[in-house]
């Protein structure tokens, strides 16, 4: 479970590991932008639901036999729950990885050139990822917290790879 403020890397990080150890990839974002596009209208109800869905589809994948990556924000006790009852369910192995960009310039710099092509979610701004940083839960769970500043993405997704190896 990768989480983090938008910026930080979550989505291209969970791309390469799942390319390269062919895992499953879900992406709270990829999810609620097809929810979305279906004419909901936009609200928490519409989050709840991505999670929800992307859960299903993580557990479903998880008795298959198959590894997920899933990248989400994941800054609330409820939203990091659902990732503990997926595991739970299936009696998967769960990580969470907390990224985060200790740079503030750098962070802003990757959050305002991005373009993911997400038509109905959209792009925060920075002030709305301060805002959110400010809202972050605290973690109850253990967690890898891992700077992305100065880091390659691939440099990054091989870094976890290794370290999700050995455990």
């Amino acid at each position: 479970m990768i989480s983090g403020l938008p910026g930080v890397g979550k989505t291209s990080i969970a791309e390469i590991i799942a390319a390269r150890t062919g895992s499953v990839h879900l992406s709270i974002d990829a999810v609620e932008e097809s929810i979305l596009a279906c004419g909901l209208p936009s609200g928490w109800q519409v989050g709840v639901a991505a999670y929800e869905a992307a859960r299903a589809m993580a557990e479903q994948n998880l008795r298959l036999g198959h590894d997920v990556v899933v990248d989400a924000v994941n800054d609330s006790e409820p939203a990091r729950q659902t990732w503990r009852s997926a595991a739970s369910r299936t009696g998967a192995h769960l990580e969470f990885v907390h990224l985060v960009v200790s740079d503030g310039q750098e962070h802003e710099r990757r959050l305002n050139g991005r373009d993911r092509g997400l038509v109905h979610v959209g792009e925060p701004t920075w002030a709305d990822v301060q805002r959110r940083r400010t809202e972050y839960a605290a973690w109850s769970d253990e967690v890898l917290e891992f700077d992305t500043a100065g880091r390659t993405t691939d440099e990054v997704a091989l870094l976890l790879i290794t370290r999700f190896s050995k455990s």
